[in-house]
């Protein structure tokens, strides 16, 4: 009897002290302070044309020659938004394109019956090593629903031609107007092209809608 007795008496301090243990084990667990979740980086649209140039610095440089949006290598089924970009480092994005009605009497500009007049948005940035001459820099801007080809035109209040030299780590916006006859109505296909000595080079293009 006296066996029996101990052995159970074993066996109830080791139930005790198992219970003991687990119990400590979760409070200290409870009293551990949980890591903070980290938070998820900021998203940065590098095709911004608001984005300052230390942030497009800090955050888009280092996609520069990919494309930087998923884009890598495309020249051509790239959309309004999406950039491409030569070997040399000049990066283009057509950003969008809009009806132009901000027409100067004084130049004689109007709308003309049957036709849209419109202003298509370029970010050019140069990521490269040496200036860019975006002189060498011109536009085809083609009907993309039923065919057509727009005009090249220009008007005056708030032009931003292609022309000049784009510094490396600069960039700047630009614009180039057209027009169209309505009947091909208003989704386009913008060329960008680029004269140079090499033959190699691919001319993006960029499908969008005419908006306004």
């Amino acid at each position: 009897m006296r066996v029996r007795a101990t052995a159970a008496g074993a066996a109830l301090l080791l139930a005790a002290l198992t219970a003991c243990s687990s119990g400590g084990d979760k409070a200290d667990s409870a009293a551990k302070p949980k890591p903070a979740a980290s938070k998820p980086a900021a998203s940065v649209d590098c095709s911004d044309e608001s984005l300052s140039q230390a942030d497009w610095m800090k955050h888009c440089a280092d996609k520069a020659g990919t494309g930087g949006d998923g884009t890598e290598g495309m020249a051509t089924g790239l959309k309004f938004g999406e950039s491409y970009t030569w070997p040399d480092g000049l990066k283009v994005t057509v950003v969008d394109a809009k009806v132009f009605t901000d027409y100067d009497a004084e130049a004689y500009e109007s709308a003309e019956p049957g036709k849209t007049d419109f202003r298509v948005k370029l970010k050019l940035e140069n990521t490269g090593q040496a200036p860019a001459d975006l002189g060498k820099l011109s536009t085809i801007v083609e009907g993309a629903t039923n065919g057509g080809e727009a005009a090249s035109s220009s008007f005056e209040r708030g032009s931003e031609p292609l022309e000049g030299r784009l510094a490396p780590g600069v960039s700047a916006t630009k614009t180039d107007d057209n027009v169209l006859e309505t009947k091909y109505g208003r989704k386009v296909l913008v060329r960008v092209q680029r004269a140079s000595d090499d033959f190699s080079l691919e001319f993006p293009e960029f499908t969008g809608q005419i908006a306004g």
